[in-house]
């Protein structure tokens, strides 16, 4: 049996991983076109894992495509890549291939209230965890979300000789004055890029949607997992490196 050159052995490991986030691509994009440009060109403008390694991925194409379509004959390469070059594309496919569970990069410690809750209970978990909203839930079922601003604008509205009691005051006094805000739920087994996706067709209706919140079947009437806003998916740490 022929051994195969160093060169020989990075090629074929650069294929193989070149193959892998194809494939992963493929899943993650979901479009008619099948081509690695187009997938590359088309994911990034929709998921943060496929823009962070755009650039690399550009060039891993031209280098794939030197690699296969220009082999002068069987196992001699007319472009061979480096070892660094190697790694670095087989942590990417890597990253592409692994589950992406959304749970990942959710908040998990998700401070939910009842409807009939005093609204102290609120105030306080503002000032011990700084959260400034809140899932509200009434007969176990999903009622919206409550704010920080909301509440302090029904201490304005309330407030008498320049105080406001708030012992008698509940959750649902102030949801009277909370706007809606959108909100989605998806199920704890939901990818990332699932994820992605409900918050740019939301973007493209022009609905400004809140957050996701994660349950373990992603119905509105069990108990948030985890909670994902917009800032959550900017700042996903995709790097290899």
């Amino acid at each position: 049996m022929k051994q195969l050159k160093k060169g020989q052995i990075l090629s074929e490991r650069f294929e193989v991983a070149f193959n892998q986030v194809h494939d992963a691509m493929k899943d993650i994009v979901k479009i008619n076109d099948d081509r690695f440009v187009v997938l590359v060109k088309v994911g990034a403008k929709k998921y943060q894992i496929i823009e962070t390694f755009k650039k690399d991925l550009e060039q891993y194409a031209k280098l794939r495509n030197a690699i296969v379509h220009e082999k002068m004959q069987i196992g001699y390469y007319i472009a061979e890549p480096n070892a660094k070059v190697v790694e670095h594309i087989e942590k990417i496919a890597n990253v592409f291939s692994r589950p992406n569970y959304a749970l990942s990069i959710a908040t998990k410690n998700v401070l939910y209230f009842d409807y009939n809750d005093s609204i102290l209970k609120v105030t306080e978990a503002i000032r011990q965890y700084n959260y400034s909203k809140f899932p509200i839930y009434k007969n176990k079922e999903f009622a919206g979300l409550l704010t920080a601003s909301s509440i302090v604008k029904w201490m304005a509205q309330n407030m008498v000789s320049s105080s406001v009691n708030l012992d008698d005051t509940h959750i649902y006094d102030i949801m009277k004055y909370e706007k809606d805000h959108p909100i989605d739920f998806v199920a704890k087994s939901t990818n990332i890029f699932d994820v992605e996706t409900i918050f740019e067709k939301s973007h493209k209706v022009k609905k400004k949607l809140e957050g996701v919140i994660i349950t373990e079947n992603g119905k509105t009437d069990e108990a948030p997992l985890g909670i994902i806003t917009p800032w959550d998916l900017i700042e996903i740490d995709y790097t290899v490196d």
